[in-house]
């Protein structure tokens, strides 16, 4: 398993712009397929976006379809979720997941995934 550590979390105007990072530990990130997630209180953890492992392939959910963009950098162990367009309603704690296995991006379940970072707190006022 890996060790993840997010950052880049913190308070912006709707409208606004974050990114987050999620640094991974272990020589073997390149195996691993990554995702964001979010928990807004009160709610279920959602899908946000994921990533394959080598990068070739992400799924978005629709709610931040087009405004926000998942990557990695595979030499730096890390990946990355640029949130632009930011809504009150994105409002939430953002976790990174990690699951081995190399195979094209997909919705995947929190359940599928063996390994969380401890989440970065996003709050988007309006």
């Amino acid at each position: 398993q890996v060790q993840l550590v997010e950052s880049g979390g913190g308070l912006v105007q709707a409208g606004g712009s974050l990114r987050l990072s999620c640094a991974a530990s272990g020589r073997t990130f390149s195996s691993y397929g990554m995702g964001w997630f979010r928990q807004a209180p009160g709610k279920e953890r959602e899908i946000v976006a994921t990533i394959s492992w080598s990068g070739g392939s992400t799924y978005y959910a629709d709610s931040v379809k087009g405004r926000f963009t998942i990557s990695r950098d595979n030499a730096k162990n890390t990946v990355y979720l640029q949130m632009n367009s930011l809504k009150s309603e994105d409002t939430a704690v953002y976790y990174c997941a990690a699951r081995r296995l190399k195979s094209p991006a997909n919705r995947w379940s929190p359940a599928d995934f063996g390994s969380w970072g401890q989440g970065t707190q996003v709050t988007v006022s309006s």
